[in-house]
């Protein structure tokens, strides 16, 4: 494949609205020369893997030409592979043989900052104040009687103040590290810069992009104050975004840009789309950022946030569809994801947490509209806590001391020994060191056994593909109060077919009777008269037709 003769995907241009997109975390995921450090290539040998698990689209994290201050989240060019995860020829050939097996793909786009080391940053350090060159990002004169004061009170999310100063007296702007400088969204340049990046891409074959930070590419004019001292060091969008409205973030005039982006996705054949990973005030605000006329999904964080408990994941569902209904567009699930604590550790680690992520996956994937599935998720992975602070490489852990990383370890792929086949035969230690207790949950572990997460994944995932009910032309949600307290149930149906899911958030086992046959279970079902026994913490799909 070339960059002008991309390798075409055919099928119906609306797959996004039910697809389960996987989360390749490109250096984590396989590693195909040896050197520690996942690669393009890497994915390329495993996408049948990626097939056979039953997901329809991969999402890559950024891959592009970086330093690695914040794992390629700072672009020093966008419009290439990085040496570490191989060449653009590389990504060529992956996403021709992704194609080939009915795999599309979707890349991160990085538009809030870019890196340091960008040549647009360089030549904004080496000209002068009020320069063309600064124009482009956000640099401005500081307060005090010599300028010694940072331009406002705004807080980075990984830490300390939002400014950092230059040699000739400015500050710039990074919401993020201070390698990682904000770019000025008002300037015409920078707008036409990522459009032409957009196509680029797209002209290459991909079929989506994650927007990173997408709501905060737009800055209140004028830089004012935050106006509250509630904010401390290493807050997450979420918390503050709890506090109000940010002059920084989810501005009214960040959706131009997206207004602006549409017609270009629309332009290439096949369903290209684009989903935000953007955080806002209200549901209502974070709807506005979805639609025909700007992007294609947002990211339902809340889902990700819900507590263990029945009326956590209700109310969060339920807002959830309703704000998709206003708005026409279908919701988006995630319980993962490379910024977050793996859930497994978030419902209660070990067995516990096993146990209720087991049940979270078969809810999430019972559910109207896309699920995003992180990978290691389908084979259980806990949050590994114990990596040595000399290792730790989340920027966010210098300044804050919390840390990314323990859900960034390579995903095991077989063997007793780490890496557990996450390279070829004698290759270097992974970047990160994958625990003891992970030979048990390597993909070789779990294949074929009955019961295991892996199996769960890809029974339930063969089942959501299959079955009428939970197709994109089936009903919605209709919820059903009759399973008991502390127990969630909820009905779709298609014409004849119907499936129930069941999830039991109670202390206590429940006896399901009355929905029909059990076709996927995150724990052994009993069977008791005509019913069956449903355990504590876990879930199960009944289907009638």
């Amino acid at each position: 494949m070339t960059a002008s003769n991309p390798t075409p995907l055919t099928s119906d241009d609306d797959w996004w609205r039910s697809a389960v997109v996987y989360q390749v975390y490109v250096r984590s995921f396989a590693d195909s020369n040896g050197d520690g450090v996942g690669d393009l290539q890497g994915i390329r040998e495993r996408l049948p893997y990626l097939r056979d698990l039953g997901v329809d689209a991969l999402w890559l994290t950024p891959f592009y030409t970086s330093p690695m201050v914040d794992g390629g989240y700072d672009v020093a060019d966008y419009r290439n592979v990085d040496t570490m995860f191989g060449t653009l020829s590389d990504f060529d050939a992956m996403i021709t043989d992704a194609h080939a097996l009915g795999l599309r793909i979707i890349v991160d786009l990085v538009p809030n900052h870019t890196s340091s080391r960008h040549p647009w940053f360089k030549a904004a350090l080496a000209a002068a104040p009020g320069s063309p060159e600064r124009a482009r990002y956000l640099f401005a004169e500081g307060k005090g009687e010599n300028g010694e004061l940072p331009p406002n009170d705004w807080e980075s999310i990984f830490g300390g103040p939002a400014w950092t100063r230059v040699p000739d007296g400015q500050w710039y702007l990074h919401l993020f590290d201070p390698a990682q400088p904000d770019l000025n969204w008002r300037h015409p340049e920078v707008r036409a810069e990522f459009e032409e990046v957009l196509r680029f891409w797209l002209d290459r074959g991909v079929d989506g992009f994650r927007i990173d930070v997408a709501h905060g590419m737009i800055k209140a004019e004028g830089l004012p104050d935050v106006g509250f001292n509630s904010m401390t060091t290493g807050r997450r969008q979420s918390e503050l975004l709890g506090k109000g409205r940010l002059p920084y973030f989810d501005q009214d005039e960040v959706h131009e840009i997206y207004r602006a982006w549409r017609p270009i996705l629309d332009s290439y054949p096949g369903g290209r789309m684009a989903v935000a990973e953007a955080w806002a005030e209200t549901p209502q605000r974070l709807a506005r950022y979805i639609g025909p006329d700007e992007l294609h999904q947002a990211f339902s964080f809340d889902f990700l946030d819900a507590t263990w408990s029945a009326d956590s994941f209700r109310k969060v569902i339920d807002t959830a569809l309703a704000e998709a209904t206003i708005v026409g567009a279908p919701t988006t699930w995630v319980l993962s994801n490379h910024d977050k604590q793996r859930h497994v550790t978030r419902y209660g680690d070990g067995e516990v947490g096993l146990r209720r992520a087991r049940a979270a996956s078969l809810l999430m994937l019972a559910l109207p509209g896309c699920a995003y599935v992180y990978q290691g998720e389908e084979l259980g992975l806990p949050e590994v806590l114990d990596l040595p602070d000399e290792l730790r490489q989340d920027p966010s852990f210098l300044r804050t001391g919390e840390s990314r990383d323990g859900c960034r370890v390579p995903i095991p792929w077989s063997g007793e020994l780490a890496p557990y086949g996450f390279g070829p035969e004698g290759s270097a230690p992974s970047w990160l060191p994958a625990p003891a207790t992970w030979a048990a949950l390597s993909v070789a572990a779990q294949a074929g056994v009955p019961g295991s997460t892996l199996e769960l994944y890809r029974a339930a995932l063969r089942i959501r593909h299959s079955h009428p009910a939970l197709g994109p032309s089936a009903g919605e949600v209709t919820w059903l109060e009759t399973a008991g307290p502390g127990v969630l149930a909820f009905r779709r149906t298609a014409g004849e077919a119907e499936l129930t899911c069941v999830v039991n958030l109670s202390e206590a086992e429940v006896l399901i009777d009355g929905y029909g046959q059990p076709v996927a279970a995150s724990a052994e079902l009993t069977e008791q008269g005509v019913g069956h026994v449903l355990p504590v913490d876990a879930a199960a799909w009944f289907d009638r037709r």
